[in-house]
């Protein structure tokens, strides 16, 4: 596992946090560009089209919005929140909150629930984390953390390591490239529009974005975390929301600076990402 001196953020922010070689023209070129009728990838919803009751929480010792939908503490749209969570007083910083959320020894103890339809994609997604970064995937015998995948409304997962048993939810639709992406989460990461320094590279168009989900864009110092942002945002990340995601009137959400559009990419994991995990493991 590399060492490094670099300053990570706390939980692991965002995969762009650590997208240490920023974003190259070849991995650039790689995510096509285009109208919000040619993303075939979809983003990441634990209850989609669903909006529930919108409320005031902490996370990592800062206000936070986010909404109750049955019953689940739902922030940026697939992330799960416990209640301990967004109740928590306690300020993140680098130095404290570096770990917290980690696997250690980078090993994820997971089971998949019997009545999951199409595990494949859950093992395929597995097998992709296990070529391309440093974290390990093993079946749970008798640990006390791990993560079960299981039928959920939508796809969606907690963040970082809880603690316990966790889930990481998958409805019917939900791809293997969705469910790397959920992993991801699993993992500690955050979306990468969420990055702190995202307004040098994007324009977010809050008056496309569909009403209740205005959230899902918020900054991730927003909740609570602070650190530094490595490289240039990665659009080929695949923690990174399309221009058209969450999109009222078709119009796009956000943009490149130049007011150019960009797709969803939900096949693997970008440059960018691999650059990030390593670091983080």
């Amino acid at each position: 596992m590399k060492k490094t001196t670099f300053p990570i953020l706390a939980l692991l922010a965002s995969v762009g946090i650590a997208s240490l070689t920023g974003c190259s023209k070849e991995q650039e070129a790689a995510v096509p560009t285009g109208s919000a009728a040619k993303q075939d990838a979809k983003v990441e919803e634990a209850y989609p089209s669903q909006t529930g009751t919108t409320l005031a929480g902490k996370f990592g010792g800062e206000s936070i919005a986010y909404q109750q939908i049955n019953g689940e503490n739902v922030f940026e749209g697939d992330i799960l929140l416990t209640q301990e969570q967004v109740r928590s007083e306690r300020a993140q910083t680098e130095s404290a909150g570096r770990n917290t959320g980690k696997w250690p020894s980078a090993v994820v103890y997971y089971t998949i629930d019997a009545n999951l339809p199409n595990q494949a994609r859950v093992t395929d997604a597995i097998a992709h984390w296990q070529a391309n970064t440093p974290v390990r995937f093993v079946r749970r015998t008798t640990q006390s953390s791990y993560v079960t995948f299981q039928v959920g409304s939508g796809c969606s997962s907690n963040i970082g390591m809880i603690g316990g048993r966790q889930y990481i939810n998958l409805a019917s639709g939900c791809s293997t490239g969705n469910t790397i992406h959920e992993i991801g989460h699993a993992v500690g990461l955050f979306h990468e529009q969420t990055r702190n320094d995202r307004d040098t590279f994007v324009n977010i168009l809050t008056q496309n974005i569909q009403s209740g989900y205005a959230n899902n864009f918020s900054k991730y110092s927003a909740s609570g975390y602070t650190g530094t942002d490595f490289g240039a945002l990665d659009f080929g990340s695949i923690m990174m929301y399309g221009s058209f995601s969450f999109s009222s009137n078709g119009q796009p959400t956000i943009t490149k600076k130049d007011g150019s559009t960009f797709n969803i990419q939900r096949n693997g994991l970008s440059v960018g990402d691999k650059s990030g995990i390593d670091i983080m493991y």
